[in-house]
C-alpha cells in the first residue's frame, strides 16, 4: 500500500467520525445528547384502597386457661387434647386426701368451740341468778358494797366470756367453709361448651395451687366457632385502623385463599415489648368471618373449625376506599424545597421563601418539556397515590426512571420516550 492511498483512508475515516459526532448532536439519528428518556404514564381516573399490613397467629376468641388453685397429683384425667366437652363435664380432679383431713381437723375444732360457748352460757346464766339475788339483798341492806361489787364484776366476766366464745365459733365455722371450698376445687369442671384447644399435663403429675403463687396452667378450653388474628400494629399506622374496619386475611396453611375479617379490637397501649428497630407497635385483633370459610367446613363435624390455634396469617386492614379517582405510581413523587426550580405554579398556591418548607411535586411531559408541578395527594395504596390537586385527567407523568426522575430531572429539561425515540429513527 503506497503512501497516497493511507492518507486517503486516514481521511475518510476522520470524515466519517466527525460527522457520527455532529450528527450525534444535531439528532440525526439515535438518542440526541439534550434528551433524557423517561417513562411516562397518561393520567385515568382508577381506584384506590388503601391498606394496613401486619402479621399475627390465629387464637380463639374466647379461651379460658384453667389452673388449679391447690397443690397435689391428679387423680383423674378423663379428657384428651381435640376432645369435644359440655359446659360442667369434669376435666381434673386432684388428690383430696390431704384437703379432706384438714376439713374433719376444722369440723373437729368447731364442735370444740360450740361445746365452749354453750359452757359459757350456761355461765353467764348462772352468773344472771346470782346477779338478781345480790342485787335484791344489796337494796335491803343485807350484803355489802363489796359483795355487790364482786356479783355485778361476774356476770359481766359471764357476758365477755360468752361473746368470746361466739366469735370463736364463726371463727371455726370459717375455717370449715374454707376446707370445704378447697375440697370442692380438687375437682375442676369445664367452664364452657367448647373443645380442649391445649392440654399441659398427664395424668399422675404434681400441680401447684395459686392460692399463693402462680400455678400450673392444666388445660385450656376454647370456642373454635368464632377465631380470631392477634397482630401488632406499627405505632405510624394505628391512627388508620378503626373498629369495623373490613380486612383480608392470607392464612399460610391455605394458599391462594383469602379470608373476610373485621377489626373488633384496637388496644389503647402500646405493647410493652420494643421490637429490636425500636418501633412501638399496639395490639390489633380481627375476627375471621365464618361466611368467608364456609367451604372448608361442608361435610365437617358440628363445630369443626379449619383453623388451628397459633397457625400464622397476614392481616390487610382496608383503612379507606376511593373510587374514580386521579393518580399516578408512587414513583413519579418527587419531595422539592427548591421553589425556584418549580415553573408552572397554580395561582391558588402560595409558594413560601422558605426553602426548609418542602413540596410534593411531579414531573409532566409536555411536548418535548420535563415541567414540574407542584400536587396535594390523599390516600395510597401498594402501587399508587390519589391526587387531590394540581393534576387533570389526560395529564403524562413521567414516572421513570427512578434516578432520573429524582436525582437528575430539573424543569425544562428536554425529554423523550422509547417510542418516540423509535419513531425517529
Amino acid at each position: 500500500m503506497n503512501k497516497k492511498k493511507l492518507l486517503f483512508i486516514l481521511g475518510i475515516v476522520a470524515v466519517v467520525i466527525i460527522l457520527l459526532v455532529y450528527g450525534k448532536k444535531a439528532g440525526w439519528f439515535g438518542e440526541s445528547g439534550n434528551f433524557k428518556e423517561v417513562s411516562v404514564t397518561k393520567i385515568e381516573k382508577i381506584d384506590i384502597v388503601e391498606t394496613v399490613s401486619a402479621t399475627g397467629k390465629i387464637q380463639p376468641e374466647v379461651e379460658v386457661k384453667l389452673s388449679s388453685e391447690v397443690s397435689g397429683e391428679i387423680i383423674d384425667l378423663p379428657i384428651k387434647e381435640g376432645q369435644q366437652v359440655q359446659k360442667g363435664d369434669l376435666l381434673v380432679r386432684i388428690n383430696p386426701d390431704i384437703i379432706q383431713s384438714g376439713l374433719n381437723r376444722s369440723q373437729a375444732a368447731l364442735e370444740n368451740v360450740r361445746a365452749g360457748l354453750r359452757q359459757a352460757e350456761a355461765s353467764l346464766k348462772e352468773s344472771k341468778l346470782s346477779y338478781d339475788r345480790n342485787k335484791a339483798l344489796f337494796d335491803k341492806g343485807v350484803i355489802s358494797k363489796a359483795d355487790w361489787d364482786r356479783s355485778i364484776s361476774a356476770y359481766e366476766g359471764a357476758e365477755a366470756a360468752k361473746q368470746s366464745a361466739y366469735y370463736n365459733v364463726r371463727s371455726a365455722q370459717a375455717t370449715v367453709n374454707e376446707a370445704k371450698d378447697n375440697l370442692s376445687r380438687t375437682t375442676i369442671y369445664a367452664p364452657m361448651t367448647g373443645t380442649i384447644s391445649k392440654l399441659s399435663v398427664e395424668l399422675g403429675e404434681r400441680v401447684v395451687g395459686t392460692q399463693q403463687m402462680a400455678g400450673t396452667e392444666i388445660v385450656r378450653v376454647a370456642d373454635l366457632s368464632n377465631m380470631e388474628v392477634e397482630v401488632d400494629v406499627n405505632e405510624n399506622d394505628i391512627v388508620k385502623v378503626s373498629i369495623a374496619d373490613s380486612t383480608i386475611v392470607e392464612v399460610d396453611a391455605y394458599l391462594k385463599k383469602q379470608f373476610k375479617g373485621i377489626v373488633t379490637e384496637i388496644a389503647n397501649s402500646a405493647e410493652n415489648a420494643v421490637s429490636a428497630d425500636q418501633v412501638t407497635n399496639f395490639r390489633v385483633k380481627v375476627r375471621i368471618l365464618e361466611e368467608s370459610y364456609t367451604d372448608l367446613t361442608e361435610g365437617k363435624p358440628e363445630n369443626y373449625s379449619p383453623f388451628r390455634p397459633g397457625m400464622t396469617a397476614t392481616v390487610d386492614v382496608i383503612t379507606d376506599k376511593r373510587k374514580d379517582v386521579i393518580g399516578v405510581p408512587i414513583s413519579s413523587i418527587v419531595i422539592k424545597n427548591d421553589t425556584s426550580a418549580i415553573k408552572e405554579i397554580s395561582s391558588k398556591d402560595k409558594i413560601s421563601s422558605d426553602t426548609n418548607k418542602k413540596f410534593e411535586c411531579v414531573f409532566v411531559k409536555n411536548g418535548e418539556t420535563a415541567k414540574l408541578r407542584v400536587i396535594k395527594t390523599g390516600i395510597q395504596d401498594d402501587s399508587n397515590i390519589e391526587i387531590t390537586s394540581g393534576l387533570k385527567e389526560g395529564d403524562e407523568v413521567i414516572t421513570g426512571p427512578y434516578n432520573v426522575v429524582t436525582k437528575i430531572l430539573k424543569t425544562g429539561d428536554k425529554v423523550t420516550t422509547e417510542k418516540e425515540k423509535k419513531s425517529t429513527k
